[in-house]
């Protein structure tokens, strides 16, 4: 039975009439009967939970969901770990190869790490839960975007640079600065550490020396500018230095005469003084020097051996014009 009905009688129509509870019963009735049930429904919880140290439905949810989080933000860390690696691996080759081989400046490390010390970039991780990993994960990866925007700058560069290939073919120093014909023509000095022939200690020799006959013609050994002309008395003498780009210099020292001015554009086997004895020298030679990125190179290393003497002569006919 639904529950005990109640009748009552009614005078004016001589009859029992079913009695029915009035709003307020069933008012009073909710308010005794809810919070009744939401306090059994709060101590069948707190049993649940800490007495039976069970876990609700949703807890096991929102834990798998944080787990899996977690576990996601590991292999994130992983794999951006695994990417800079590579790209370190990219910046060294960048530096030591694909940037040499053009004459090209190397790209610091304080560029390629700029702009990620000192300030917290994260403030708003601060109070997260795992909030150490999350900025963690968020400055590696923030580090490896910029990173990698640099390098992908540095082979646009080179790429740049090596689609004017020819230009740095034409400017790299490749031949003799005086013909191996040359009246009197001899390899008086090596590059490298040797008893200096003035003041007899062991120096470092930064060119090569190469012998010839007074006023012997000398030429560019790669197509340039003219960077400075001068003299120094207990030096080098008279000497021509040339810009040729892409990272290479060339000096040219003990000149009895520049035939070239400061500012000028040389071309490979033009012919750019002549050969002399000014400066500390004990007789008529050329000094000369390949200079490569701000350093002083074996300049026999860029020689062509295999050109011949007409070949030589064919290049200086063609730097004349």
């Amino acid at each position: 039975m639904a529950g005990r009905r109640k009748y009552k009688y009614n005078p004016e129509t001589l009859s029992y009439e079913l009695q029915r509870p009035s709003l307020r019963y069933y008012l009073i009735r909710a308010l005794i009967i809810l919070p009744v049930s939401m306090v059994i429904a709060l101590g069948y919880y707190v049993f649940y939970t800490e007495g039976l140290k069970l876990k609700t439905p949703r807890t096991v949810r929102l834990e798998r969901e944080y787990n899996n989080a977690r576990s996601n933000l590991d292999l994130i860390n992983k794999q951006m770990a695994q990417s800079q690696k590579k790209l370190e691996d990219l910046q060294v080759r960048d530096n030591n190869i694909y940037r040499n081989i053009f004459g090209m400046e190397q790209i610091p490390p304080e560029v390629r790490d700029a702009g990620f010390g000192g300030t917290n970039r994260y403030p708003y991780l601060e109070y997260a839960e795992n909030s150490a990993l999350l900025m963690n994960t968020a400055l590696n990866f923030d580090k490896l975007m910029k990173k990698a925007y640099i390098q992908s700058r540095s082979f646009d560069d080179v790429e740049r640079v090596a689609g004017q290939a020819g230009e740095v073919a034409k400017c790299i120093p490749s031949i003799l600065p005086l013909p191996e014909d040359t009246k009197n023509f001899r390899w008086s000095g090596a590059f490298g550490y040797r008893k200096d022939p003035v003041y007899g200690d062991i120096r470092m020799h930064e060119g090569i020396d190469l012998t010839g006959a007074t006023n012997s013609p000398v030429y560019a050994t790669g197509d340039g500018k003219v960077e400075t002309i001068r003299y120094e008395y207990n030096g080098y003498g008279r000497y021509i230095l040339i810009d040729h780009g892409f990272g290479y210099k060339t000096r040219y020292a003990h000149l009895n005469k520049a035939l070239v001015y400061e500012g000028q554009p040389v071309k490979r086997g033009e012919q750019i003084g002549l050969l002399g004895s000014t400066g500390k020298s004990t007789g008529p030679h050329v000094h000369y020097e390949v200079i490569y990125m701000g350093r002083p190179v074996n300049p026999y290393n860029y020689f062509n051996n295999n050109i011949a003497t007409e070949d030589y002569h064919a290049v200086i006919l063609g730097g004349r014009q």
